[in-house]
């Protein structure tokens, strides 16, 4: 095991998510009280979980990928799920420990954890924080109780608001989550839902339009013709109030469904749009690492549960694939990631992925009518999508790509 005092001095200015050199580490939590009906996530519902043996196994595993990149910088640190905020304190706190023991962690190093706004797991953001954890996102999703209802939530508005008040309380960073787009959901009724969640706000929200995916009880649900999405214009419609609302107020779109005051943006979620290295451990997580040798590996662990823990108990290892990226490939995810994001991305940096020019890794003559159409715009080294382009990123990107 590497020492933290074994690794290299970092410079006095903090590396940027994202940046060469630099890790983020992604922590997956698969258990949940009960299975939400839009959620496509890998997520299991059980009854009893042994905390003490999956806090051995999660520190197991991030030995493990510590050996494979060694010495870097560590930007971030997330607990997704899954519920993470059903975790004990005391696993989230020796996950931190062994992580920033075997990487550097960078001065700003920023830790969140996904939690829920129940009342019962709200109780426990103060042993969050005492464990490390600098940044806590709520998934509020409604902040009304029959559209929580109909989300399969098991929070109250009531509940939902008065968890924000207690983690701005005991955090110096907050986000948390709204869904919108939902059946029957008028703009009119919308604009007013922002309006509350922007009186609760700190310096970050995440904003999503609600999407049906298979395998899912609301994709049953559809399918059997219960009821309907809202039609394309009105979807439209939201998406284009919803930017406009929230970047009045302080909270411009930095990524699709992603707002922050400048500065609060999500570290870790930079990482990935930014096409930086990041380690997953847990089931079902997924990584990118580019190795000491040049390789580039894309890494996805088991995701039953019950199945990743075995394999880490038997071998240290709960990864089911690791495949090498080619250099195309890697150009196709960093060029998906970036433009989702307002700043872009810079073309010099998608021409050192890919190893090869611009000309060999975009389809060239459809560049050019994308930005002719208002959907894209070029800037020297810099390509950005604009409001209208993010909007329909998905068929920009399949003009794009040859």
């Amino acid at each position: 095991m590497l020492s933290r005092s074994s690794l290299p001095t970092l410079p006095a200015e903090a590396p940027q998510p994202g940046a060469d050199g630099a890790v983020a580490l992604y922590v997956h939590w698969p258990f949940c009280r009960s299975k939400c009906p839009y959620c496509d996530f890998n997520s299991h519902v059980r009854g009893a979980v042994d905390d003490g043996l999956w806090a051995a196994a999660l520190t197991r595993e991030i030995a493990r990928s510590a050996a494979l990149v060694p010495g870097r910088a560590l930007t971030s640190i997330f607990f997704g799920g899954g519920t993470p905020s059903l975790m004990a304190p005391a696993t989230v706190e020796r996950v931190i420990a062994m992580a920033t023991e075997l990487w550097q962690p960078a001065a700003d190093l920023e830790i969140t954890l996904e939690a829920n706004p129940t009342s019962v797991e709200a109780g426990r953001l103060a042993a969050f924080a005492r464990a490390g954890v600098n940044r806590v996102s709520l998934g509020v999703q409604a902040l009304d109780d029959d559209a929580l209802h109909f989300l399969g939530r098991g929070h109250s508005a009531a509940e939902a608001i008065a968890a924000v008040a207690l983690a701005r309380s005991i955090f110096p960073r907050l986000s948390f989550d709204l869904i919108y787009g939902r059946p029957g959901q008028s703009l009119a009724a919308w604009s007013d839902e922002l309006a509350r969640a922007l009186d609760l706000a700190a310096d970050h929200l995440s904003v999503y339009q609600l999407t049906i995916e298979e395998g899912t009880a609301f994709h049953a649900a559809v399918r059997r013709g219960d009821w309907q999405m809202p039609d394309d214009d009105l979807q439209a419609s939201l998406y284009e109030t919803t930017a406009a609302r929230l970047e009045a107020a302080g909270l411009a779109a930095y990524e699709i469904s992603n707002h922050a005051r400048p500065g609060a943006e999500a570290r870790h979620n930079l990482t990935y749009w930014r096409y930086g290295d990041y380690v997953g451990v847990g089931p079902g997580a997924h990584g990118r690492l580019t190795l000491g040798d040049g390789r580039a590996l894309a890494t996805a662990a088991y995701r039953k549960p019950e199945t990743w823990l075995a394999a880490v108990g038997a071998t240290g290892d709960g990864t089911e694939l690791s495949t090498a990226l080619s250099a195309t490939e890697r150009a196709g995810e960093a060029m998906m990631m970036g433009l989702r994001l307002a700043e872009g991305l810079s073309l010099r940096r998608l021409e050192q992925v890919g190893g090869a020019a611009l000309e060999a890794l975009v389809d060239r003559p459809a560049l050019d009518r994308l930005v002719a159409g208002g959907f894209l715009v070029r800037h020297a080294d810099r390509l950005q999508a604009t409001t209208r382009g993010r909007a329909v990123l998905n068929a920009v990107l399949a003009r794009l790509l040859p």
